[in-house]
């Protein structure tokens, strides 16, 4: 037992960066050497799984928490915090429209035919939003229906805060740091479950997995740093009146970095809250508005669903009009908001965004596993900009509260 804990103790010592690395070589390694031991693959498959059932809860329990414990009213601050999280994820979706105009690609498809769907508007995609609000919570929780969570952690909560006891609402609260607990060993064992996935794509498509689809993966990457790098800072200067790259690369480093190696923005709430705290915001509004955009703030997923939407109309030949990109950036940026908040989630929606172009289901799922063998990167890339946002703009809607109080920014902000 002492020889264990010893190892363990090791283990833990070391950077999870350099042991997630690790992993992934280790993965690619014994994909080579050993291509037929399924075993190494089944753990990506259990890492998944374990993300996808418990982001679910862990998004519930938060914000159901932060909605009992919280002492002050959501003021100003909450809407604004909204509004950046719906207009970035819009920007994203129509930034990935002009990109893919300005940079065409396509990719190869088996029986790549046009079919004959009809159409989705944006209407029907309103209104399967809508719907999914008042799913049943707990149908919403087994199939990760996040928008449903949302909405009834929200009733749940303020349910709570009006008739629960000081006791209900503590052990609430000890709840929901007992899942975000949870979820940080969970991301403990990343480097077996990526060691695992990292097995299974080289074991199906060989190192290929890191230059196929190379033209696809580098508009993707690229419209993401752009949007990161230069969109978002840009937004954040409207709202902060100062230099907001302090703040960037700070969300980038502490939050996107973790992201970026677990691939799941709602697994990533822990560590943004932490954040959060560090750069001195009021619990009662990032408790309740980094949740909320590990749901809605997908800036990443809307570029993801955009680009590779597409992508499939120029693999099938299929004329793309200026109206019909506006209504796709709509439709994805929409559709975005609903994604799950685990590894892979927006890719689920390709089939979607494909539909509003009359792409066949088979041809549009094609896409999705194009998805799955650049998602080693894609995904990764795509979650650091959706978690890293999410701090982004909470704190950019409490700096700019300060300003117009007269409340001095932080130093970092005024070097």
């Amino acid at each position: 037992m002492n020889g264990v804990k010893a190892v363990a103790k090791k283990y833990n010592e070391v950077s999870l960066i350099l042991r997630i690395v690790a992993g992934l070589v280790i993965g690619a390694v014994l994909a080579l050497a050993v291509p037929g031991a399924g075993w190494v693959g089944e753990l990506g498959s259990l890492f998944v799984g374990a993300l996808k059932g418990i982001a679910p809860v862990l998004v519930f329990v938060i914000v159901a928490s932060a909605l009992a414990q919280g002492s002050s009213k959501l003021d100003r601050r909450f809407g604004t915090v909204i509004w950046l999280y719906m207009l970035t994820t819009f920007l994203a979706a129509a930034i990935a429209s002009v990109t893919s105009f300005v940079f065409p690609v396509s990719v190869v498809l088996a029986d790549a035919a046009q079919s004959d769907v009809v159409p989705q508007g944006l209407g029907e995609v309103l209104s399967t939003l809508l719907t999914n609000f008042v799913a049943n919570p707990i149908s919403a929780l087994m199939s990760g229906n996040y928008i449903g969570i949302l909405f009834w952690a929200c009733m749940f909560g303020l349910a709570m805060k009006s008739i629960g006891s000081d006791t209900t609402k503590k052990f609430l609260a000890d709840t929901a740091d007992a899942v975000s607990q949870v979820v940080r060993w969970i991301i403990n064992l990343a480097p077996f479950g990526i060691m695992g996935l990292v097995y299974t794509n080289v074991s199906g498509n060989g190192l290929a997995i890191f230059t196929q689809y190379g033209k696809l993966l580098a508009l993707l990457v690229g419209t993401m740093l752009f949007m990161a790098l230069i969109v978002s800072p840009f937004i954040m200067f409207i709202y902060l009146g100062c230099n907001p790259y302090p703040l960037v690369f700070r969300c980038l480093k502490e939050s996107g970095l973790t992201a970026f190696f677990t691939r799941s923005s709602a697994a990533n709430i822990p560590v943004n809250m932490a954040l959060c705290e560090k750069l001195g915001l009021d619990k009662d509004m990032y408790s309740v508005s980094i949740p909320l955009g590990a749901t809605i703030n997908m800036d990443g997923a809307a570029i993801t669903i955009t680009i590779m939407t597409l992508a499939a109309a120029n693999t099938l030949g299929i004329p793309v009009t200026l109206p019909a990109a506006i209504v796709l950036s709509a439709m994805s940026a929409l559709g975005a908001c609903g994604a799950s908040g685990v590894a892979g989630g927006s890719l689920l929606l390709i089939p979607m965004a494909c539909s509003l172009f009359g792409i066949s289901n088979d041809v549009a799922m094609q896409m999705v596993g194009v998805g799955f063998i650049i998602g080693v990167i894609q995904d990764s890339v795509e979650t650091a900009l959706n978690s890293a946002g999410d701090v982004e703009f909470a704190a950019t809607a409490e700096y700019h509260q300060w300003r117009k109080q007269g409340k001095p920014l932080p130093d970092f902000l005024r070097k």
